[in-house]
C-alpha cells in the first residue's frame, strides 16, 4: 500500500512541476512571435508589389533619373530574392542581411519620392498621388507591425530567461529569438544637429 502511496506521490509531484515548468507559456509566445512576424513579411510584401506601379509612374516622367530608378528596381529585387521564415527570424545573421536589405528599399524609394519633387508634372498625377499614399500607409503598417513583433519577441525572451522556464528552455532546445535593430545603427546614435 505504502509503494502504490508514493507512486502516485511521485506521479503527482512530477504533474506538478511540469505545470510550473513554462513549456506552454513558452510555446505560445513563440507562435506570437511567428504570428507577428509572418504580419511584418506581409507588409513588406505589400511595399514590395508597390514599387514596380510606382517606378514605372515615375519613369513616364522623370526618364532621366534612371539611377535612382536602377536601385530601387536592384533594391526590390533584392528584397524580393530574401525567402524569410518564422524559422529564419531566430537566426540573427538572417535577420541582419534582411533589415539590410529592407533598409536599402526604404533609402531607394527616399531618393525616389525626392526626385519626384522635382517633376510638379508628377506631383500632380492621379496615380502618382494614390501610390505615394499606399506606400505611405504601408510604411505605417510596416513600423506598426515590426512594433508587435518587438513586443512579442520581448515576451518570449523575457519568460526564456526567467527561473524556473530557462530550465525548460535548454531541455527542449529553445533560444533567444533576435530582434529587429536599425537598419543604420551609427546615424540613429547621432544627435540631430540643428542649426538656424
Amino acid at each position: 500500500m505504502f509503494k502504490l502511496f508514493r507512486s502516485w506521490a511521485v506521479a503527482l509531484l512530477l504533474i506538478m512541476s511540469l505545470s510550473g515548468c513554462g513549456y506552454n507559456t513558452l510555446q505560445s509566445q513563440d507562435e506570437a512571435a511567428n504570428a507577428a512576424w509572418s504580419e511584418v513579411l506581409n507588409q513588406y510584401q505589400r511595399r514590395a508589389d508597390l514599387v514596380p506601379n510606382l517606378v514605372n509612374t515615375v519613369k513616364g516622367y522623370a526618364n532621366h533619373e534612371q539611377k535612382v530608378l536602377t536601385d530601387v528596381t536592384n533594391a526590390r529585387a533584392k528584397v524580393g530574392s530574401m525567402n524569410m521564415t518564422s524559422t529564419d527570424a531566430t537566426d540573427e545573421n538572417k535577420m541582419k542581411q534582411f533589415s539590410q536589405a529592407q533598409g536599402e528599399l526604404s533609402n531607394s524609394l527616399s531618393r525616389l519620392l525626392v526626385v519626384s519633387e522635382n517633376y510638379p508634372d508628377l506631383k500632380a498625377d492621379k496615380n502618382f498621388k494614390e501610390l505615394q499614399a499606399q506606400l505611405e500607409g504601408t510604411e505605417n503598417r510596416i513600423a506598426l507591425a515590426r512594433n508587435r513583433y518587438i513586443k512579442n519577441v520581448q515576451e518570449y525572451n523575457t519568460t526564456l530567461r526567467s527561473f524556473p522556464n530557462n530550465l525548460t528552455a535548454k531541455v527542449f532546445g529553445m533560444h533567444i529569438r533576435p530582434n529587429f535593430v536599425p537598419e543604420n545603427e551609427a546615424a540613429v546614435k547621432q544627435a540631430p544637429q540643428v542649426q538656424f
